[in-house]
Order: C-alpha cells, then sequence, then structure tokens
C-alpha cells in the first residue's frame, strides 16, 4: 500500500486522468438520458462535459487556466440552456482545488465569488419550480450555494495546513543549519583551547627540561651533585608534564577530568608559587608578590592566570638572556585580579608581539589573548621602558 501511496504522489496528474476518462463516460451517459432535450442540445452539451473533464484531468497542473476554463463551460451551459448534470460536479472538485493550490488570493476568492455566484444564476435562467414561493425559491437558491461555500473552506483549510506545514519544515531545517553551525564553532574552540593547553603544558616543561639538562651537561665533570639535582627536576618536570598530559587527554576520552593518582588537578593560582618555584630551581631568579586578601576565584579566571604566569616566565628563560631577572605580581581587587610579569632581560623580538604575536615557532601570545579573551580580560604585552619585557593583564570577576 505505501508503493501505491507514493505512486499516487509522485504521478498527481496520471491519477487525475484516471479519474476524468471515468468521469467522462458517466457524464456522457448522463447526457444521453437528458429527459425532454432533443439530439441538437444533448450535441451542444458535448464541448461543456470535453472541457469539464480536462479541467478536472489538468486541474493540479494548470489550475488557474483549468479555473478559467470551467468558469467558461458553466457560462456556456447557462447560454445554451443546458441543465445541471452529473459533470458540473467538476466545478466543486475544481474550486477546491483553486482554494487549495498556491495561487494569487484573488484568484481563490475570485473563484469562491463565482462558486457562490453559480445558484443564483442557475435560477435567473431557468427558475426553480413554478408552485414554489419566493420563500421557498430564495432557500433552494442559498442550499445550493453550500456545496460550493463548503468546497472552497475545505480547500482553503488544506492550503492552511500545507502552508503550515511547509513554515515548520524551514524551521526545522534552518535549526538544523543553526545547530551545524554551533557545532562547527563549538568544535573550533574546543580545538583551539586544546592547542593552548598543549602548547602551555609542553612550552613550558621542555624549556624548563632543555635548560637543566644543558645545565647539567656543562657542570657534569665540575660539579656532580649539580649536575643530579638538574637531573631531579628534568626528572620532577618531565612527570608533570606526563601527569598534566594524561588530564587534558582523560578530558578528550570521556569529556570529564578523572580521579587518579596518575592525574594532576587542573592549575590554579595557588599554584602559580609553586610554579615560581620550579622556574627558580631551573636557573631563572624570579620575585613573587602577592598584593590584596587571596580568596577563591572562578576556575575559568584561576586556569587563565596561572597559564598568563607560566608563559611569560617561559618567554622569559627563551629569550631574556642568561641574565634575565623576572618579578610576577599578583593583585587582588574587588572586581578582579591582576597580573604582571616583567623581565629586565633582552626583550623579546618585535615580531613575537605584532599582529597577535604569531612568531612564526610558536603561539604564547595568540593563546594568552585568546584566553583573557574567554573570560572577558584585557591584556597589554609589549617592551618594557629601560629593557625587557612586561605583560599586564586584568581578569575581572563576573557576579552572578
Amino acid at each position: 500500500m505505501q508503493r501505491l501511496y507514493d505512486f499516487i504522489r509522485r504521478h498527481p496528474t496520471g491519477v487525475d486522468s484516471f479519474w476524468a476518462v471515468l468521469f467522462f463516460g458517466f457524464s456522457m451517459l448522463n447526457v444521453a438520458d437528458l429527459n425532454g432535450a432533443d439530439t441538437s442540445l444533448r450535441m451542444a452539451t458535448v464541448p461543456a462535459v470535453a472541457a469539464l473533464t480536462a479541467a478536472l484531468a489538468l486541474r493540479r497542473k494548470w489550475t488557474q487556466q483549468m479555473y478559467w476554463l470551467t468558469v467558461g463551460a458553466g457560462a456556456y451551459q447557462l447560454a445554451i440552456g443546458s441543465p445541471i448534470q452529473f459533470c458540473d460536479v467538476a466545478m466543486l472538485v475544481v474550486l477546491f482545488t483553486v482554494a487549495a493550490a498556491d495561487v494569487p488570493r484573488w484568484v481563490s476568492r475570485t473563484a469562491l465569488a463565482s462558486g457562490l455566484l453559480a445558484s443564483p444564476l442557475y435560477f435567473l435562467r431557468f427558475g426553480v419550480d413554478k408552485n414554489a414561493s419566493g420563500t421557498e425559491e430564495v432557500l433552494f437558491v442559498l442550499f445550493m450555494m453550500v456545496p460550493f461555500a463548503l468546497a472552497w473552506v475545505m480547500g482553503d483549510s488544506l492550503r492552511t495546513r500545507r502552508a503550515y506545514y511547509a513554515q515548520l519544515v524551514e524551521r526545522n531545517q534552518r535549526l538544523e543549519k543553526e545547530r551545524e553551525a554551533q557545532a562547527k564553532v563549538a568544535v573550533a574552540a574546543e580545538r583551539a583551547r586544546i592547542a593552548r593547553e598543549l602548547h602551555d603544558v609542553v612550552a613550558h616543561n621542555v624549556s624548563v627540561m632543555v635548560v637543566q639538562a644543558d645545565g647539567a651537561a656543562y657542570v657534569m665533570d665540575v660539579a656532580p651533585e649539580q649536575a643530579k639535582e638538574a637531573l631531579q627536576t628534568i626528572s620532577g618536570t618531565g612527570r608533570q608534564a606526563l601527569a598534566e598530559m594524561r588530564r587534558l587527554l582523560g578530558v578528550l576520552r570521556t569529556g570529564e577530568p578523572q580521579e587518579s593518582e596518575d592525574y594532576v588537578p587542573q592549575p590554579d593560582v595557588e599554584q602559580i608559587e609553586v610554579l615560581v618555584e620550579q622556574v627558580r630551581a631551573a636557573g631563572l631568579t624570579v620575585d613573587f608578590e602577592v598584593e590584596g586578601a587571596p580568596r577563591k576565584l572562578p576556575s575559568g579566571v584561576e586556569l587563565t592566570a596561572y597559564r598568563i604566569v607560566q608563559e611569560a616566565l617561559t618567554n622569559t628563560r627563551k629569550h631574556g638572556g642568561p641574565d634575565a631577572r623576572a618579578s610576577v605580581r599578583l593583585v587582588y581587587f574587588d572586581d578582579g585580579l591582576g597580573l604582571l610579569v616583567e623581565d629586565d632581560g633582552r626583550g623579546a623580538a618585535h615580531e613575537l608581539y605584532e599582529d597577535g604575536g604569531a612568531d612564526g615557532a610558536g603561539h604564547g601570545l595568540i593563546g594568552m589573548r585568546e584566553r583573557i579573551g574567554m573570560v572577558g580580560g584585557t591584556l597589554d604585552a609589549g617592551p618594557r621602558p629601560g629593557g625587557g619585557f612586561r605583560i599586564s593583564a586584568l581578569l575581572p570577576l563576573k557576579k552572578s
């Protein structure tokens, strides 16, 4: 049955033509049985039957044209004096089709008006019954108008339902496209976040390990104990990097951080001091200062603060030179957290902070700006008066 329904939906004109052939046959039988009609009237009625049959067959292909053909056939019947016949049922079908079709509203309203006029015009042409009273004649005319009104109302209701369904389909497609676009944006944002995390983890820890390895190689023969300490620092830094990588990969696999002794918690502001001690152990002199009353901050702000300090100190080791000194200052305001990381080294090359911070080898400052933007903060990075480099950031605390 489903295949039959699909075939009917795919070939509406063919189905209408099949019913039109049957309709034409019954109509011709009706014409042949006209009582009191001479042969000439029967012959004159055949074109009207043919026109109404054609309108029935092609009503969904050429709706407006078939409507006007039906009006012409009705006028022709009135002109030749042909009484109501079976073929006139096609007028109701065509009126329903016009009301249901996607045609200009004036055409639909004109079809309704012509359908309602059909009964009064027939009454004026043929009369009703000589023995009927005026009231009975009016009631008869009104009664004959009802089928045309019902056909139009049913067709117009179908048109409204189709339009509503099409609107729902269009809305669903639009929402689907919006969901796809949002999913792409979310994927891009997640990729950027993962790239920032990987950069922070790898750049910082590998930088520490490289510095310590170079130092160990340099003092291996003259100061074995210092070389041993450097190797221990390399080992500890490597373990920390692996732990952070496991944490990040755990989030990627499950969508949520996993609790395990192999994983480290997400860095926060309290761990900045540990980070500073780690950098000091790697050979960089760092002054650390906290102003204001420390308090719990939103996790996004804490991670952003930690990563900014981590990246700033990494850049100092990479670009500041062997005798560079750095300072880290955290300031707790009522409505935000201030960060100031400075060094007195050679300073980074101009292209490191120009045009967003792309340096051809990494994207540290780009990541900083992205992180700051995600929490609604501001970042200022550039050379410091008197030499060195400065990174200043303000992270607002959103109040609920």
